[in-house]
């Protein structure tokens, strides 16, 4: 009886240990029934990724040869997370174990590695790291990445910040990881598609707990509180409980995390979760509803808690079912009738497989990458499901054909922040009296009116007062804010564009003066609406336009005008000499006393009526029209010499730029300033003909002296120097646009936004347009009226169109009656004379012919000589 009792036990012993080695992924391979093969695999034992991967293949494996009854031998070796475990794993499944193919490992320093092995040996590589470089698989051909590439994530995650409208993003991630890289650069592009930034990189070296505390503290102190979090496990779970115990988990801050911490959610404790309160997430999406995944998560639960009791939660996440999902693409590429390693890669690469994670496919040694995404909300003892987000699809709330697409994350469902508030984060905050908004002031200005920067001495202290019209209306601008801002103005001795760039490089937070909002300005900076109107205009000298004062009688009218007067009067005196010189013996004589009496006749007309030597209807009211004309022109004759003899009159020396062009003359402009680059390149001056003032006081004595025949100014400070100097220059030439003035903040700053509507608001109720004008007013000069400048134009025909059509159009009838009447008494006349001719003839032949039929006695007898009827021939 102790002898049975014996073997049972040593039977029992050998099924035990039997069994142990077969977990272990060693089994026994003498049986040949259906066998296919030896798989091998490298994980992290001591990871949850690497537990739920070693359960979820080993599931395969059997599954597998229930369905097709065909055995895959599975060994599976703890690399520890160490790469040289993993070399060391490797070249053991190839040379000792003799694999077909080799899964795993899960980072990109153990594939490194373990690739190198493979590919010497042709055995297929079967990667699980999250990114494998290109360059890798194209090196070793027998390398797959067999981790769907989930940088689609960043765009997730580019979409939900433009959706809560935030500007800047705080990236943590780990400083010793391979796959941060290619993260950190499709996140940055995903923003900025949606207009926001990358404000800080913070790299955390793993263990390094002190470190961590500091670099909390400083992301605690910055205006920022939107943060990113590409972190592995540990590393992340450790910074929030930090973050939680320094009150980073409270109001006003964001906090989303991506993979491979964001599929992990669900395996946190108790104590972790409750660190995490309030989270948003983005994880690969898993198909959970599936019948597929049910039976698999059935069997993974019932496994992964006898083998791993000291985790408490037991459910799979999408590691293990790309482990599952890899496992049987490989034992389907091992079970074809031709073997050979090349074969079995060629085998791989030509899967298609609807897994439990999703279609299964390769193009070019690389899987399909994952385009679909889980958002997540952490709250209460796990995470709530607001719903997805799909490549080129955006957000819905389920997945499917009939899903509902939405625009943003509104319908998705309400997220709960940290600290228990429903209402979306601003994702900054303002500054606060421990770390106040820096503000850089320039003391290089031209134009002190804008901004001044002095310095004071206070005993040993030096200290620096600011004033100016840019620091008045930035005061007001923060009046009109909804908060406090706590700011602090530091001097800066350097160019505008050195100011700008400053707030790039993190010295300042903001810029205040006299900037100009330049393009080229944005690529450091972003700028609050103008509070100045925008603009580039010319400055030049002017002088009078009665210089030449012989000639000042003929000012008041154009030449144009002046030819068209002497037209007129001659052509009217002309009609009047027509018609009255058959009445009047004046107007007869010699053709030289003729045209003399017809000028004459012409111009004293302009003076006198001299209407009762007129005998003619038509000269008389042609001589009545043409006196009303000759009244109006000579009393505004005398109006307008009055004026330009009683107000100065003045005119630019300059009128346009291509007289500067032409003339080859030299023009100014402020020397640290855009002006001179766009005089060059936009208005085509030649360098060596721009002179650059460094000082306001410069511009006005180059003028006069004519050092210069220009200066170009932005109107701001054309306004400001003309209250100066208004009795000796004006502006002229057209307004060039460009910008304006505008207060610098750091791109993507959440304050822009507040400040650039308090200043809307400063400027729609009069403040800053009542600090403008005390300001020119201070100067005590006034402008010259415009409306004065307009008088003083010579007057053209165009004001007396009417005047000369009108005497004109009746003196043209008058003439055109007096020559109709002239030619119809010529008529008359001629037939007259015609007639009488033709009697006289008659007559004539009558009387010649009685003469010869008589005798001449006859006729002496009967005609006497004395006779009164004779006709005197």
């Amino acid at each position: 009886m102790d002898k049975f009792s014996a073997f049972l036990s040593f039977m029992a012993f050998v099924l035990l240990l039997k069994q142990i080695l077969i977990v272990d992924g060693i089994s026994d391979t003498t049986k040949d029934d259906g066998f296919m093969g030896i798989l091998g695999a490298i994980v992290d034992s001591s990871s949850r990724i690497g537990k739920e991967e070693s359960v979820a293949m080993q599931i395969a494996v059997e599954d597998f040869f229930n369905k097709n009854n065909q055995r895959l031998d599975l060994k599976i070796r703890n690399s520890q997370g160490d790469p040289l475990q993993a070399a060391l794993a490797a070249r053991s499944l190839i040379n000792t174990d003799q694999v077909q193919a080799i899964l795993g490992p899960q980072t990109w320093e153990e594939v490194s590695l373990v690739a190198e092995i493979g590919s010497k040996s042709h055995i297929p590589i079967m990667s699980l790291a999250d990114a494998t470089p290109v360059w890798a698989t194209e090196l070793c051909t027998f390398l797959v990445q067999a981790s769907p590439n989930k940088l689609k994530q960043m765009e997730a995650i580019a979409a939900m910040v433009q959706r809560w409208e935030w500007h800047q993003v705080t990236i943590i991630y780990e400083d010793k990881d391979f796959s941060a890289p290619a993260v950190l650069s499709h996140l940055s592009d995903a923003l900025q598609e949606v207009g926001a930034e990358i404000s800080h990189y913070l790299a955390i070296l793993p263990f390094a707990s002190s470190s961590l505390s500091e670099e909390l503290q400083r992301l605690k102190s910055s205006q920022f509180r939107v943060f990113v979090v590409h972190l592995s496990l540990p590393v992340a779970v450790e910074l929030f409980e930090k973050a939680k115990i320094m009150n980073m988990m409270e109001k006003d801050y964001v906090w989303i995390i991506i993979d491979p911490f964001a599929s992990l959610v669900h395996s946190f404790n108790a104590s972790t979760i409750s660190s995490m309160q309030g989270i948003v997430g983005v994880k690969s999406y898993l198909p959970e509803n599936e019948s597929h995944f049910q039976d698999f998560r059935y069997k993974f639960r019932q496994r992964f808690s006898s083998e791993h009791p000291e985790e408490v939660n037991q459910e799979p996440s999408i590691f293990a079912a790309q482990a599952y999902d890899l496992t049987w693409t490989v034992a389907l590429a091992i079970s074809k009738k031709k073997q050979g390693r090349q074969q079995i890669i060629s085998n791989i690469l030509q899967s298609d497989v609807d897994g439990l994670s999703g279609k299964i496919n390769f193009t070019r040694q690389t899987i399909a990458p994952a385009h679909t995404f889980q958002i997540i909300n952490v709250i209460g003892e796990s995470y709530r499901e607001l719903g997805f987000w799909s490549d080129g699809r955006g957000f819905s709330e389920t997945i499917g054909e009939s899903d509902t697409l939405k625009s943003s994350m509104n319908a998705l469902g309400q997220v709960f922040w940290p600290g228990g508030i429903q209402g979306t984060p601003k994702g900054w905050s303002p500054p606060t009296s421990a770390n106040p908004l820096k503000i850089g002031v320039p003391t290089t200005a031209t134009f002190k009116q804008y901004v001044e920067v002095e310095q004071v001495h206070l005993g040993n202290n030096i200290s620096f007062s600011y004033k100016g019209l840019a620091i008045d209306v930035f005061k007001a601008t923060l009046e009109e804010l909804p908060f406090d801002l706590l700011y602090n103005f530091f001097p800066f001795n350097g160019t505008f564009d050195a100011l700008v760039e400053q707030i790039h490089l993190k010295n300042f937070d903001a810029a205040v003066g006299s900037i100009s909002i330049l393009a080229n300005r944005y690529q450091h900076a972003e700028f609050t609406a103008p509070y100045t109107e925008s603009g580039l205009v010319m400055i030049v000298p002017v002088r009078s336009r009665t210089r030449e004062k012989a000639w000042l009688f003929i000012k008041p009218f154009t030449n144009a005008m002046w030819v068209l007067i002497g037209a007129t009067s001659i052509y009217n005196g002309f009609v009047i000499w027509l018609i009255e010189r058959n009445h009047c013996p004046e107007l007869k004589g010699s053709i030289s006393n003729q045209v003399g009496t017809l000028i004459w006749l012409a111009f004293s007309t302009l003076f006198s009526l001299n209407g009762n030597k007129l005998k003619n209807n038509l000269s008389r009211i042609t001589m009545v029209v043409w006196l009303f004309m000759a009244l109006v022109i000579t009393q505004t004759y005398t109006a307008k010499l009055a004026s330009l003899l009683t107000l100065p009159q003045l005119e630019p020396t300059v009128v346009d730029v291509f007289a500067l062009q032409n003339s080859n003359a030299m023009v100014g402009c402020a020397g640290a300033s855009y002006t001179s680059k766009y005089l060059e390149e936009v208005l085509h001056f030649r360098h060596n003909n721009i002179k650059n003032f460094s000082r306001a006081d410069e511009y006005a004595p180059a003028l006069r002296r004519r050092e210069v025949a220009a200066l170009f100014l932005d109107l701001p400070l054309a306004k400001v120097f003309l209250a100066e100097n208004c009795k000796s220059f004006t502006m002229t030439g057209p307004t060039y646009k460009v910008g304006g003035f505008g207060f610098a903040f750091a791109r993507g700053s959440q304050l822009l936004p507040n400040v650039t509507q308090a200043m809307l608001k400063a400027s729609e109720n009069g403040t800053v347009r009542d600090l403008e004008k005390n300001m020119l007013a201070s100067q005590k000069c006034m402008d010259m009226d415009l409306e004065d400048d307009r008088l003083s134009l010579s007057l053209n025909p165009s004001y007396f169109w009417v005047l000369f059509l009108f005497t004109g159009g009746t003196s043209s009838m008058a003439l055109a009656i007096y020559i109709f009447r002239a030619y119809n008494s010529m008529s008359m006349s001629e037939h007259n004379v015609s007639w009488k001719l033709m009697m006289s003839v008659m007559k004539h032949w009558g009387n010649q012919r009685g003469r010869f039929s008589r005798k001449v006695s006859d006729i002496a007898q009967t005609t006497p000589t004395n006779s009164p009827n004779a006709t005197e021939y």
